[in-house]
């Protein structure tokens, strides 16, 4: 921006100088051969009143011998008797037609000679008669003093447009510190610092920006610092029913599923500990890789468990190797959850699903298929926030964030079992930083929670289940 400025201002400078400098050039050269002209017309005038009183060619040539002019063998006197012999007194220049003519006609000319110009001035004597004056002007007196005033003009211009451009640098200077300025403190903010703050300096458009950026920062900061409030409050929320189900196990008779109960409701707790600790960094985004194939093997152990206690059939189908996607572990398994939770909370015991991870170049589909009812309206169960059930309608859309982040996306549909697919497409190039959402984090924090309250509710299910059939055996 800056050299842009100062182009604009050597172009425009150097215009209106080119614009001034040639006419100014050409009427400089113009006053000097007026002015020169005009002297020797007044030398040729000089002789005249001589050549009134005497014609005698003695006379004449030292008068001629007494002007400077005459002394430097530029000025010639043809007499009324020309073109006759001895009736031309100095050195002739002009041609015999141009002389002549000027004695003919009694008028004044100027032609031009060899090395420059003769002046050709009549004089009219008694009787009607007329004399020829005639002063050559060399072309040295022509140019005399045009060349310097012509380099003064051409220094004042470069001058002129030194000038502007240096004025015009420092403007923009100042106004590029001032963006400069602006951009890095927006950069800073982007990358969570959340204190930067701007002093406003530059033009005032800028300086206006400056304020509304402070201003906005200060808002950002306020609706953080909200969210880490919320994020803290959540923990003493779910605190006090996570201690009422852990005193409930107590009850329990069979210990290895009261075991099962409290290993659950002790990974609550660690969740929400985890919340509120990452919630209060405020960590930063950073681009991480995980192996889709681990994740998915360590989430299925879990969600297969559960699925044995509900008589649930499941498959899991892995490529060989690693599946390698540019997302962290934690996410994708937080996705997983959310997803296969959906599958335990709204479909009927029994129900069957399966997971399978389809490699593509460049991207890689994981597909959660099973077989309840489906889903009667897809589009509403990708907006956000929304649930046909008694949800918070967070889970699918943590699903699909997920998959956006590495440009990639989430679709529902019919899957072969009869029941709803779910295809998270995560592309396998580098992702770029989500962009920040009002209230994302308070709704990840949400939607984990709620996975992990699921989780525990599952586990006791499960466990009451297997209760229910050992009563009934006894």
């Amino acid at each position: 921006m800056r050299r842009s400025l100062a182009w604009i201002s050597f172009a425009v400078t150097a215009l209106v100088a080119v614009a001034f400098l040639v006419p100014l050039a050409i009427v400089v050269g113009t006053t000097v051969r007026d002015r020169v002209i005009a002297e020797a017309f007044r030398n040729a005038a000089a002789i005249g009143p001589v050549l009134a009183l005497t014609t005698d060619r003695g006379d004449v040539e030292r008068v001629i011998a007494s002007t400077p002019t005459g002394a430097s063998g530029r000025m010639t006197v043809y007499l009324p008797t020309y073109p006759a012999p001895g009736s031309v007194v100095g050195p002739a220049t002009a041609t015999r037609d141009d002389v002549l003519r000027a004695q003919q006609s009694g008028r004044s000319a100027t032609i031009p000679v060899v090395g420059g110009l003769a002046v050709l001035q009549p004089v009219v004597l008694d009787g009607g008669r007329l004399a020829v004056v005639e002063v050559t002007v060399p072309d040295a007196d022509l140019r005399q003093g045009v060349g310097p005033a012509r380099a003064l003009l051409v220094a004042l211009a470069l001058l002129l447009v030194a000038g502007s451009v240096a004025f015009a640098d420092r403007l923009a200077a100042r106004v590029v510190r001032a963006a400069r300025g602006l951009s890095q403190a927006a950069t800073r903010l982007g990358s969570g610092d959340l204190d930067v703050r701007i002093r406003p300096e530059g033009p005032a458009e800028l300086r206006e920006a400056a304020v509304a950026f402070n201003a906005m920062a200060d808002r950002v900061s306020a609706l953080v610092a909200a969210e880490r409030e919320l994020a803290a409050d959540l923990s003493h929320r779910l605190r006090t029913p996570l201690a009422g189900l852990l005193l409930v196990t107590r009850a329990l008779d069979d210990a290895g599923a009261a075991r099962e109960v409290r290993d659950a409701g002790a990974r609550l707790e660690e969740e929400i500990d985890r919340f509120i600790r990452e919630t209060g960094e405020g960590r930063s985004w950073r681009p991480r890789r995980c192996d889709v194939a681990a994740v998915l093997r360590e989430r299925l152990a879990f969600w297969g468990a559960l699925a044995e206690d509900q008589g649930r059939q499941w498959e899991l189908h892995l490529p060989d190797g690693e599946v390698p996607v540019p997302v962290a572990g934690d996410d994708l398994a937080a996705a997983t959850d959310a997803i296969l939770g959906n599958v335990f909370m709204h479909t009927p015991a029994g129900v069957g699903f399966s997971v399978t991870v389809v490699p593509r170049p460049g991207a890689v589909h994981v597909v959660f298929a099973d077989a309840g009812p489906g889903m009667a309206d897809p589009d509403e169960a990708l907006r956000r926030g929304a649930s046909g059930a008694s949800s918070t309608g967070l889970g699918l859309d943590i699903a699909r964030r997920l998959a956006e982040t590495t440009g990639g996306r989430l679709q529902l549909r019919r899957s072969p079992m009869g029941g709803a697919e779910v295809d998270l497409l995560l592309r396998s190039g580098e992702p770029e930083p989500p962009r920040r959402r009002r209230h994302g984090r308070k709704a990840d924090v949400l939607g984990r929670a709620e996975r992990a309250v699921h989780d525990v509710r599952s586990r006791a299910e499960g466990v009451a289940a297997r209760a229910r059939r050992q009563r009934v055996r006894r």
